[in-house]
């Protein structure tokens, strides 16, 4: 379900073969994700490239990893977020909430 890329010290987490994050996949989607950013202080890049829906079981999976993240003191970033679901982004006003940026390579710099 998902990709894991590490380059130098970021991790790069991508969604496999799925084009939206739903109800059916959330769940899966945070706990396979929880069991990667359990160490402290870690860069963490969620691509979402590709994905070009998410609902509220989606969303709720994304603030999920991001409280693991903050727990940890690990800096987690967002990117490749397509236009429709970015759009929900700004209806759930979650674009202050989460640090979002245009590419992997902006995020990389980012850090």
């Amino acid at each position: 379900m998902i990709n894991i890329q590490k380059i130098d010290d970021v991790l790069i987490i991508s969604m496999e073969k799925e084009n939206k994050l739903n109800a059916t996949l959330a769940q899966k989607f945070k706990v396979e994700v929880a069991k990667i950013i359990d160490q402290p202080r870690m860069k963490i890049v969620i691509n979402l490239a590709g994905v070009e829906y998410i609902d509220s079981s989606g969303f709720g999976a994304l603030l999920s990893v991001l409280r693991a993240a903050k727990g940890n003191n690990a800096q987690l970033k967002l990117c490749n977020i397509s236009l429709d679901v970015m759009e929900l982004v700004k209806l759930l006003q979650l674009q202050t909430v989460f640090d979002i940026r245009n590419s992997v390579d902006d995020c990389l710099k980012s850090f």
